[in-house]
């Protein structure tokens, strides 16, 4: 079926969805859970990959996050491409995409190959994510049906960034870790089959010339910055380092300059003139922000501080994952009573007294206060998420869901890298710093100060009567870099929350 989705005549009540539309809504929701999870998956298998391909921590970092980066530089060149190809095509596109790169991923034999296959990956889910959320607002027209469809995706967004390490921790009881990618196959393969019977197609009717070259600025001002905060936050600001920022961002002042001259923009700046949509767009990053960076620790502190298995570690997260998606299906309700902005201010207290449980944990116990947090955090995140999804592509006539779509997704994808990038790194050099390694030969301080799990396989090799003291080291400095971390994180968050309730917006 091709009909592309018409917007209603003012005045005239829009059309409400079919059982039809549910159910291509549930077809959009699995691919979309299926992304969410691959951004998150591999956080359970980094003792795994690093014990198999031996990666340095620059290394590992790319691992995980390239697939951000890239997705997230792409998001908006392939949100304007599917609204004038197609929204559908381009999410078939995409859906064939990342199949064949997640089984390149899965056999991979090395970093580099490894590293290389996750590049794959983000270009192909530039292609997938803005398709989901811009079908969603070209189908659902119905405001409050549309609250209730994005709240679906959202939680699927949400709570598949935390299934992520359930997902891989029961897969890698039973495989090896390149089988967190294979579970992509057959749901890449069904939405194949099924999208083109389920989802109608969408397109803007009139969407003007497609500038190549503000494609090109889009992806050379924010992948340079991006890398160099990851880079600063990891190793310290360099004048490499610093050229590539100052690069990037003024690839972003000539990108803001173009598409105030252009009559068809591929960003339209005016969007963010509106006070609630600015605040829509913090309030998605931050809350992702928050969420990325849990999961990048924590996984590691359940694994390697206090010894769970990749299984026990998953379970953990469980409670999460369930007040993520309960947040994202109540957020409908919430924003019925209070005004969208208030909600967003109090979905982001609620994940600062999450994050703020973190401080309880120590070397030796913590898992309570771990699940604790996480499930403040998931459910503060829930909340944020749906409704700040709801106010970016409500901002936005239907014909342009697309590019819509891709604001949001690039908040949320730029959340999810720099939550890794930021978090992760800080809590590393708070850890090397902490290492005691006067006992050590010179040879294995360079090695044990490398990671958190090249530390512990550290005194697994060294004499019993040294390798109790070092440990302890260890695990002291990873839980100091956890609680300095978790500290800088509720401040964001307390700081956006108020931004959020006083900005001056009509009552929705």
């Amino acid at each position: 079926m091709n009909t592309p989705v018409t917007t209603p005549e003012p005045g005239v009540a829009p059309p409400r969805a079919t059982a039809r539309d549910w159910a291509g809504l549930a077809v959009l929701a699995l691919a979309l859970l299926l992304l969410a999870v691959d951004a998150t998956v591999l956080d359970l298998a980094v003792p795994a990959i690093s014990a198999d391909l031996a990666p340095s921590t620059p290394q590992l970092l790319w691992i995980i996050d390239v697939y951000s980066f890239v997705l997230a530089g792409l998001l908006v060149v392939m949100g304007n491409l599917g609204d004038r190809i197609g929204r559908r095509k381009l999410l078939l596109i995409g859906a064939a995409g990342f199949g064949i790169a997640s089984a390149l991923a899965a056999w991979a034999g090395s970093p580099e190959m490894l590293i290389a296959a996750r590049v794959l990956q983000g270009v192909a889910g530039a292609t997938l994510m803005p398709a989901t959320l811009g079908l969603i607002r070209s189908i659902f027209q119905d405001p409050r049906q549309r609250t209730v469809a994005i709240g679906v995706w959202s939680a699927m967004a949400g709570g598949g960034a935390a299934a992520g390490p359930l997902v891989g921790g029961w897969l890698l009881e039973h495989f090896w870790w390149g089988s967190v990618f294979l579970v992509n196959l057959p749901v890449m393969a069904g939405l194949l089959v099924l999208a083109p019977l389920l989802i109608p197609e969408s397109r803007d009717p009139h969407p003007g010339r497609f500038d190549a070259f503000s494609a090109v600025l889009a992806m050379l001002a924010l992948v340079p910055v991006v890398y160099a905060i990851k880079e600063t936050a990891a190793h310290g600001l360099d004048l490499g380092v610093l050229v590539i920022g100052l690069f990037g961002i003024g690839a972003g002042v000539a990108f803001a300059r173009r598409q105030r001259r252009l009559a068809d923009p591929m960003l339209d700046l005016r969007l963010f003139a509106l006070p609630r949509f600015r605040v829509a767009v913090l309030t998605n990053m931050l809350a992702v922000f928050a969420l990325a960076g849990v999961l990048f620790f924590g996984s590691q502190y359940l694994q390697l501080v206090l010894g769970r298995s990749p299984l026990d570690a998953g379970l953990l997260m469980v409670p999460g994952l369930v007040a993520s998606v309960v947040g994202s299906l109540t957020a409908a309700l919430l924003v019925r009573r209070w005004r969208a902005v208030v909600v967003l201010g109090g979905a982001l207290v609620v994940t600062a007294l999450g994050a703020a449980a973190f401080f309880a944990v120590d070397a030796s116990s913590g898992a309570g206060a771990f699940v604790l947090g996480f499930t403040g955090i998931g459910l503060g995140a829930g909340v944020a998420m749906t409704v700040s999804a709801d106010l970016v592509v409500g901002s936005a006539p239907a014909e342009r869901a697309g590019a819509a779509a891709a604001i949001s997704e690039t908040a949320y994808e730029v959340g999810l890298a720099l939550g890794v990038a930021v978090l992760g790194s800080t809590v590393m050099a708070v850890f090397r710093r902490g290492l005691d390694l006067s006992a050590l030969p010179g040879e294995l301080s360079a090695t044990a100060s490398d990671s958190l799990s090249s530390a512990v396989e550290t005194a697994d090799a060294l004499p019993p009567s040294a390798a109790g003291e070092f440990l302890s080291s260890v695990h002291e400095a990873f839980v100091s870099g956890i609680h300095l971390t978790v500290l800088g994180m509720v401040a964001v968050l307390l700081f956006a929350a108020i931004t959020a309730v006083r900005t001056k917006t009509p009552r929705e």
